[in-house]
């Protein structure tokens, strides 16, 4: 007979071992950075550098958030490219008609669940499988693409639009030590709701019963992401200050790691990706959770879209190419499980920041993009294999 106290052991174990999936990506992205430190001299750090990452890779962050989402309800969206492409289109047109950037914005959000919403109802209460109905999605809308801008790329009439992925936050004449004082103050926001929140969390846990690890290895991970927080943004605070598009980002994370962690839908997501038979049993509409997860999915390709577009400063009718890949892959290096049920906001950006350093890396390597997809390629088996074999390894699959 297994005691209480072996019962509370093996429960701990398990919880190291989650937890050591859950930090090994960060541990695996601090390493690649160090790797191209010495490959490319140190250019990879530059303050300038680590700047363009994120706003090279802004598009696809901001999707690949919606996309761990579909991927835990154990779905798949392939028709995402096609759709930025598509809404990056109609953003172009609306803003050139003159009314803005934000009820472009607004608009462009709107649009963007609609189209989620389109596929959403085939896909959640028709049941056509989500791989049919993107794959329809992605032929439909790259079609679409080409009919409204005439294969032509559409340009826009002035350059606020860009300001969304190429502009900064700063303000004028505010320094801190030579840096500017704007990041440095975000930085430390961040840093104390970095450790308010993680603290919070663990003490409601343990208000609930929950097994915990000692609290050295909840230091362990404030300091570690407390580091990196302070390590972009001083990085930030030497160049420009905050690109536009991380504030964005940011925003977009904080919201969906609420919702996930802290939202009814949230719990309901992860317990339909974990067995969806099971949850429809326990009261819960499958149906719908699958149909606002996908809706999601439309706006957010709304937002990438408009991100994209501002980065290119144009619309283009070939926008969005395998846009639906990178995500996909991002989600699954940064810990999603391709049967559902598993995966976090907070891994998925972390996988596509993996992929954007590499991308960077190779590139200031001036290593070809035939050897990038194949490094690419190699990247994402690994990490799935790595995935299958801890949750093996962990009783978890």
């Amino acid at each position: 007979m297994v005691s209480a106290a072996q019962i509370e052991q093996i429960s701990f174990f398990k919880l190291a071992k989650q937890n050591m999936r859950k930090i090994s990506m960060f541990l695996v992205l601090g390493l690649i950075i160090i790797v191209f430190a010495f490959l490319t001299g140190g250019v990879n750090l530059t303050p300038r550098n680590i700047t363009n990452i994120f706003i090279q890779n802004s598009y696809i962050l901001i999707l690949t958030v919606g996309m761990v989402l579909v991927i835990i309800i154990g779905n798949i969206d392939l028709s995402v490219g096609s759709v930025i492409a598509f809404l990056g289109a109609l953003s172009a047109m609306i803003y050139n008609t003159g009314i803005g950037v934000v009820p472009t914005l607004i608009l462009s959000l709107l649009l963007g669940a609609a189209i989620g919403t389109f596929q959403a109802f085939w896909i959640a209460y028709m049941h056509i499988p989500a791989f049919i109905v993107t794959l329809a999605g992605m032929l439909l809308f790259r079609g679409l693409t080409y009919i409204i801008t005439n294969v032509t790329p559409i340009s826009l009439i002035d350059d606020r639009y860009k300001q969304i992925a190429s502009g900064s936050l700063n303000i004028e004449g505010f320094t801190i030590a030579g840096l500017d004082g704007l990041s440095i103050i975000v930085a430390l926001v961040l840093v104390v709701a970095l450790v308010y929140f993680t603290i919070r969390s663990r003490n409601q846990h343990i208000a609930h019963g929950f097994t915990v690890l000692p609290f050295r290895f909840t230091l362990y991970r404030i300091v570690a992401l407390s580091a990196l927080i302070l390590f972009i943004f001083y990085k930030f605070s030497a160049y420009r200050g905050i690109p536009t598009v991380s504030v964005v980002l940011i925003v977009v994370t904080a919201i969906f790691v609420f919702l996930t962690n802290n939202t009814v839908i949230g719990r309901y997501i992860y317990a339909v990706g974990g067995n969806a038979k099971s949850a429809k049993l326990s009261g819960i509409n499958s149906e719908q959770v699958v149909f606002i997860t996908h809706v999601i999915m439309g706006l957010l390709c709304g937002l990438s879209g408009m991100v994209f577009t501002a980065y290119m400063n144009s619309a283009l009718p070939q926008a969005g190419v395998n846009f639906e890949l990178d995500a996909i892959a991002s989600c699954f290096i940064g810990g999603a499980a391709a049967s559902g049920g598993i995966g976090t906001t907070i891994g998925a950006i972390t996988g596509g920041l993996v992929m954007g350093v590499i991308n960077n890396g190779m590139s200031l390597m001036n290593i070809g993009a035939d050897w990038q997809y194949v490094v690419k390629a190699v990247i994402l088996l690994l990490a799935v294999f790595y995935d299958i074999m801890s949750r093996r390894k962990s009783g978890l699959g």
